[in-house]
């Protein structure tokens, strides 16, 4: 299993990519509850479970949240329930 650090994850973005990443972990919740867990394709965004990741692009990151009711918004672009009371979202 590949493992990448989070700063490898920002190699060769743009910083604009790294200031969104900033942006969504601190409007999560209180400093220090959440933590980003590197995964080989994306970001993880834990507290006891996960709820957020964040995949890496050039020139913008793509966010996929999770929930456990459907959530309809103009920038959800992709639903998916992967589970009776689980849905994941990909936001753009």
């Amino acid at each position: 299993m590949i493992t990448r650090t989070v700063e490898e994850h920002f190699s060769g973005r743009a910083a604009h990519v790294c200031e969104i990443d900033r942006q969504i972990v601190d409007a999560s919740t209180t400093p220090g509850l959440v933590n980003e867990d590197p995964k080989k394709t994306s970001l993880h965004l834990n507290r006891r479970a996960a709820f957020a990741g964040v995949q890496m692009r050039r020139d913008a990151p793509i966010l996929t949240l999770t929930s456990d009711k459907v959530i309809t918004h103009r920038r959800v672009h992709k639903t998916e329930q992967t589970s009776a009371n689980r849905w994941h979202f990909q936001c753009g």
